[in-house]
């Protein structure tokens, strides 16, 4: 039973440090797309959304297209 809090803790403390980093760095994307006014704002917010909108595995899939050993950045 001792072993199982070690696999916890580290679960936790991830998800802290996620929790927290997302935060900073969500906040200040959020002030940066409402402040700023420029025609690469909408490509900015597209990117930004784009995990919430494609499942995981198909942005998976095209991370391995686009950089595997024969994707365009990974050649």
């Amino acid at each position: 039973m001792q072993d199982a809090w070690i696999p916890l803790m580290l679960s936790l403390k991830v998800a802290g440090w996620a929790t927290a980093l997302n935060l900073v760095f969500g906040v200040a994307a959020g002030f940066g797309l409402s402040r700023w006014r420029s025609g690469a704002r909408d490509v900015v917010d597209s990117l930004l959304t784009l995990p919430l909108v494609m499942p995981p595995t198909v942005l998976g899939y095209y991370l391995l297209v686009l950089l595997g050993r024969r994707g365009v950045i990974g050649a």
